[in-house]
């Protein structure tokens, strides 16, 4: 307020123009109230004031506002003030009541509706518009190329028919106009129906006053009625608007929903792939460790070959021992039997000494054989040992590929579920939305096909007005038979979801049969594997067998081994202690798996749950449709008997308003404009 106050008087200054009081005065009231209307009515304003304001209009973005009513403007005066106001961006309302606007104003008007952007509400009440038809031409054509004005008061202007007919040229034209007042003018007959022609083709208009202009009643009757469905079509255009902005509403919702869903679960299937991630991980470490077991028993039993080995070289030597011996003891028998005379006495006391000494040996050799029996019974027990041994390993490896394989399946079961899930939510989305679409479009299908039956109506109304009764009846049977399409359309709309819903059941079907190819792959590869087990088998038969020459060894070598049974003793409890723990570990992967399993079933769970949840909003979707619907024809049924009032209660008024004017000095007062 106070920039354009500082600016009102700068410009003043810079004009050499003395600032006039009222305007100062006024202003001052309108900055100490913060108001954003700017009001000079009744207040004369001279041409230099004029050309100030409008100057300081150019620049303001203050006043939203601005009441020039019962100013004495010239027209020199108004050229100014509207050609400021050309290219102003804050100003919404103008009001130039009773300014005596003629020519050159209503050619500025028309200028002043085609440049600015921005006005919403003229005011033009008590001027004289319509006198020079050229310069209301001009006003229509710049009224007809505006786009932001919304009510337009025009009373009291002295338009006749010609102006009414380019008033009505301009309404073909304009899209935003909703509220004219053309009261107490002089548009006739001609004007009425031209202006009935216009409102035809314009449906913005929902507000036309056309009272004291010499109009018949049935053209008054036709206009009110051609409003009525503008606003009627305003009204269903806004509650479609609300109404596709709640479902809007809903539908992001949803999304809203089965986006939490789809994250809920992807980090359910990213916790279960980790921790069949660590599975395998476990599984792979402890194959690891038992390959190592298994490499080390190979090096021992190298080793075991080894040693073999070096007892036959030390047996070697032991005979080329036993070979120098022998000839040591054939040069001792020459040299006894040289002295056998003299050792006569000593053979006797060596042979007592020898047969003790065989006692002993017998006896020996009979612990030797005892020992030697034992040494074979425990190889037998050790052999044992290593089949039962093996058979573990065997089984053990069994169930690691047996559960490798449902951990895949599994695996693999809720990826295919996850895609699912992916594409259905996908599909229930885009079937809402093009059931909103399809809906919006039956809307506004309906609604202008009832547009053209009204226009239809009309027609037959000014033609034949005696034939009320039966149009009525007409329009009934049109709005039954367009009843029966929407419910056709409805009933097509159902048959359609139905197939949709039979080609996703055949797309999953289609799925089963892959899952189904999946699993006969899996079983193909288990038989590889299987053969890849029967191979180690063979193996195992071709190291048995190599066991056997080994115990042949083994049983040429029993002295040997005595020293080295404690050690294996040892490594067959260490072997047995590994076995056990990874015995153990295994069982607790089973109990981790069977927690998995319990896991998915709950996801399962929650699918189902899910699903049926949406199944039922679906039918709540449709029965509240249903009763939208039911609202619809009861709406329609109440706003034609207010219709039938409203015209009844207009024409009663009319008449009597009629009647009172002809009695009222009012009447005299119009009648020589007549």
């Amino acid at each position: 307020m106070e920039d354009f106050r500082w600016t009102y008087l700068q410009l003043c200054k810079e004009g050499g123009v003395e600032p006039q009081e009222s305007v100062v005065a006024q202003l001052q009231e309108s900055r100490a109230a913060h108001s954003s209307r700017l009001d000079l009515s009744g207040h004369s304003l001279s041409t230099d004031t004029c050309s100030v304001l409008a100057r300081a209009f150019q620049k303001d973005a203050v006043f939203t506002e601005v009441s020039l009513s019962d100013c004495m403007l010239t027209e020199e005066g108004t050229k100014m003030i509207l050609a400021g106001l050309f290219h102003n961006t804050s100003v919404k309302c103008l009001d130039l009541k009773g300014n005596n606007l003629r020519s050159t104003g209503a050619e500025v008007l028309g200028k002043l509706l085609g440049c600015n952007k921005t006005l919403h509400r003229l005011v033009l009440e008590w001027n004289a518009l319509g006198v020079w038809e050229e310069s209301f031409s001009l006003f229509c054509d710049g009224l007809a190329s505006n786009n932001t004005l919304t009510h337009l008061d025009l009373r009291n202007n002295q338009i006749n028919h010609h102006g009414a007919s380019e008033l009505a040229l301009a309404l073909r034209r304009n899209s935003t106009l909703q509220e004219l007042d053309l009261r107490w003018n002089n548009i006739g007959l001609l004007g009425g129906r031209s202006l009935l022609e216009a409102l035809q083709k314009n449906k913005s208009v929902v507000q036309l006053e056309m009272a004291g202009n010499n109009i018949p009643s049935d053209i008054l009757k036709a206009l009110e009625q051609s409003t009525g469905h503008n606003s009627e079509r305003e009204f269903t255009l806004r509650e479609s608007r609300n109404k596709t902005h709640v479902l809007s509403r809903e539908i992001q919702s949803l999304k809203e929903e089965k986006g939490r869903q789809f994250l809920s679960l992807m980090e359910t299937i990213d916790r279960q792939r980790e921790e069949m991630g660590r599975s395998t991980k476990s599984t792979s470490a402890q194959i690891g460790q038992l390959q190592q077991a298994l490499n080390e028993r190979k090096s021992a039993i190298n080793s075991l070959t080894a040693k073999l080995q070096m007892t036959e070289a030390a047996l070697a030597l032991s005979e080329q021992k036993g070979q120098s011996m022998g000839e040591v003891l054939s040069r001792m028998k020459a040299e006894k039997e040289e002295q056998k005379e003299q050792q006569s006495r000593l053979r006797k006391k060596q042979e007592e000494e020898s047969s003790l000494r065989e006692g002993k040996l017998h006896r020996e050799i009979q612990n030797l054989m005892e020992t030697n029996g034992q040494l074979r019974n425990k190889v037998e027990e050790l052999e044992c040992r290593c089949k039962s041994q093996q058979q573990q390993i065997f089984e053990l490896k069994q169930e690691l590929t047996n559960s490798t394989a449902e951990l895949k399946m599994r695996l693999t079961k809720a990826e295919d579920r996850l895609e699912s899930e992916k594409r259905r939510s996908k599909q229930t989305l885009e079937d809402m939305e093009s059931l909103r679409h399809k809906e919006v479009e039956n809307v506004s299908r309906h609604l202008e096909e009832s547009e053209r039956a009204l226009q239809e109506r009309i027609f037959k109304l000014e033609a034949q007005r005696i034939q009320l009764e039966e149009e009525l009846g007409k329009t009934k049977a049109a709005v039954v038979t367009e009843r029966a399409q929407a419910e056709e359309e409805l009933g097509k709309v159902r048959t359609q979801m139905r197939l949709e819903e039979q080609e996703h059941v055949s797309s999953l079907e289609e799925k089963l049969r892959s899952l189904r190819a999946s699993m006969q792959q899996l079983q193909l590869h288990c038989s590889q594997q299987k053969q890849s087990i029967s191979e180690l088998q063979v193996k195992s038969s071709h190291q048995s067998v190599e066991m056997d020459g080994l115990r042949r060894r083994i049983e040429e070598l029993q002295q040997d081994l005595s020293g080295k049974e404690q050690e294996k003793v040892a490594e067959v409890s260490r072997v047995r202690l590994e076995l056990l723990e990874q015995i153990g570990q295994l069982e607790a992967d089973r109990t981790a798996q069977e927690g998995l399993k319990a896991k998915i079933g709950a996801l399962e769970r929650e699918m189902k749950v899910l699903t049926n949840n949406h199944r039922e909003v679906l039918l709540d979707k449709e029965s509240e449709k249903s009763s939208l619907l039911e609202k619809l024809r009861l709406k329609e049924v109440e706003i034609q008997r207010m219709k039938e009032d409203e015209a009844q209660r207009a024409s009663y008024l009319q008449s009597a308003i009629l009647s009172y004017v002809q009695g009222s000095p009012l009447g005299h007062y119009s009648s020589p404009n007549k």
